[in-house]
């Protein structure tokens, strides 16, 4: 008897994913609860355990096929015997060719049984944008459905629109000579680097955004943590980093200004009376916010134990759905690749998100005095439909003042 492997709950809003890579083959033998795939979703990867132990019997689902909920994705047989019975059907290709012809009827039977099912319903708007026919794409859903990744296989494999509708083609890029071709490089992009795209244009298309800058002199925080690093450690059970003193730093600034802190809904601001912070994290599969829950509530000692467990989970691919949302304000620090300046974009819906970049040594004015500290900039990207200027620019002077003066932090000032 054979057990099925089928996509399991994807997380809230999320209906269908990517097959990724299969871990394992037909006739391997499998543990229960073995991770044996993994599906990529827009949001996270997530990998597939084994419901029983046994023998992997068949791949039903491809890597790179988009599947739904619930979709079969392979099958399970008992026992390490079943897995010699798996290439028995393609035996049957080794008989003489006098038997060949029995198999055409079934084949040719196929092209009608893609007729019997619409398209599915995101199937048909991705046919639609595209100037697409149902019956230009071999379906893969039962008797024969389109799916919406038969029409994202088609489209990436060059099927065009109808003759009548080619005028309006539009080529996305200019052809590459001969010699440049041959060293060129043409990958599919990740299902999590479509959404990674899609969500930064949507944001910049969206919000009415705006950047605002200030720079922070680091000496006392650096100092604080010089001091009692080692100590901390001790204690917690993790290192003193600066994502702590800026998290902080942030929390106090968002219960000042809540509109930072705020997201729009229709013609209605929805005001969060809790700060739920995302911190960017660079992973090789693309960037990923992980949410650190109720920030405000919390110590910098728990705050850096929670962002270490986050990191190394975004790291080794283990982030949950859980993890990822919820968020009400972002914190990206491109200072640890070297970055000396940029301009974030606004994770929608938020309304706010703050730049960190690279603490570098520069000459400042103090007291009528040059003199060299460790200085780095700060931008806040805000959407200027719910923050004001005046609101943004004064948030970035609260976290300016607490990053000066960490005691503030301590005594919630």
């Amino acid at each position: 008897m054979a057990t099925e492997i089928r996509v399991p709950t994807l997380g809230e809003s999320v209906s269908e994913a990517t097959v990724g890579t299969w871990f394992k083959k037909v006739g391997d033998a499998i543990k229960a609860d073995e991770p044996i795939l993994e599906l990529e979703t827009d949001k996270v990867t997530i990998e597939v355990p084994a419901p029983t132990a046994g023998t992997l019997s068949e791949i039903v689902a491809q890597a790179g096929e988009t599947v739904g909920l619930g979709a079969l994705l392979g099958q399970i047989a008992e026992g390490a015997g079943a897995a010699a019975a798996a290439p028995a059907p393609a035996e049957k290709k080794s008989e003489p060719a006098a038997a060949a012809p029995a198999a055409q009827p079934a084949a040719a039977a196929a092209p009608q049984a893609a007729s019997s099912m619409p398209p599915a319903p995101a199937a048909a708007k991705l046919l639609a944008e595209n100037n697409l026919s149902a019956d230009q794409i071999d379906g893969s859903g039962k008797r024969g459905q389109v799916l919406k990744g038969d029409v994202l296989a088609a489209v990436a494999k060059g099927i065009s629109a109808p003759a009548a509708a080619e005028p309006a083609k539009v080529q996305a890029r200019a052809p590459a000579t001969a010699e440049d071709a041959v060293r060129e490089e043409r990958v599919k992009m990740t299902r999590l680097r479509q959404t990674i795209a899609r969500r930064l244009k949507d944001a910049q298309n969206t919000a009415a955004m705006l950047t605002t800058y200030n720079e922070v002199d680091m000496s006392a925080v650096m100092s604080l943590r010089n001091k009692y690093k080692d100590i901390f450690e001790k204690k917690h059970g993790v290192k003193l980093g600066f994502m702590g003193f800026f998290t902080k730093a942030v929390t106090h600034a968002l219960k000042e200004l809540p509109a930072v802190n705020a997201e729009i809904d229709g013609t209605d601001i929805i005001y969060k009376n809790y700060c739920h912070v995302g911190v960017a994290v660079g992973t090789e599969k693309g960037l990923v916010v992980p949410i650190v829950r109720d920030a405000d509530q919390m110590s910098i000692a728990e705050i850096e134990k929670e962002i270490g467990r986050l990191g190394k989970a975004a790291r080794d691919g283990a982030l949950s759905m859980a993890d990822m949302q919820g968020g009400t304000f972002t914190i990206s620090n491109g200072g640890v690749y070297g970055s000396l300046m940029s301009s974030p974009i606004l994770n929608a819906p938020q309304s706010g998100i703050l730049g960190m970049h690279k603490i570098q040594d520069r000459p400042v004015a103090i007291g009528g005095q040059v003199v060299i500290r460790p200085m780095m900039y700060l931008a806040l990207s805000y959407d200027h439909r719910i923050v004001d200027g005046k609101e943004a620019v004064t948030f970035l002077v609260r976290v300016k003042e607490s990053l000066e003066d960490p005691e503030r932090l301590v005594l919630d000032l």
